[in-house]
């Protein structure tokens, strides 16, 4: 069975930092590319961030490049999202997500990022 659960969400004051995870089971994560999306209520779902399977080459949206760093750790099936100086407009429900060329991508249920004062 494959899951992907992401943890790590919660208050933080503007300013501050949180790290997200996301744990997979239930196919080889290794051989799949991970992202961080987000989605702000009444707005679409955006990606935030990329991180290839071979490599680990990593993409970011321009509103995140230089605050959120993502990496994975292939020995223990997670992917993370370092977020820092983090805004009000970064609130969001975060969630990652698995994709390989002629598979089926998996999403994880998603977690709460809210940054207020």
């Amino acid at each position: 069975q494959v899951q992907l659960v992401e943890s790590g969400g919660g208050l933080v004051q503007p300013g501050g930092s949180l790290r997200l995870s996301c744990a997979a089971s239930g196919f080889t994560f290794s051989t799949y590319a991970m992202s961080w999306y987000r989605q702000a209520p009444g707005k679409e779902r955006e990606l935030v961030a990329t991180i290839t399977a071979v490599g680990g080459s990593t993409n970011y949206a321009d509103s995140v490049k230089g605050r959120f760093t993502i990496s994975r750790d292939n020995a223990k099936n997670t992917v993370y999202l370092q977020m820092t100086s983090l805004k009000p407009e970064d609130t969001a429900v975060y969630y990652c997500r698995a994709q390989r060329l002629r598979s089926r991508d998996y999403w994880g249920q998603g977690t709460q990022v809210t940054v207020s004062s």
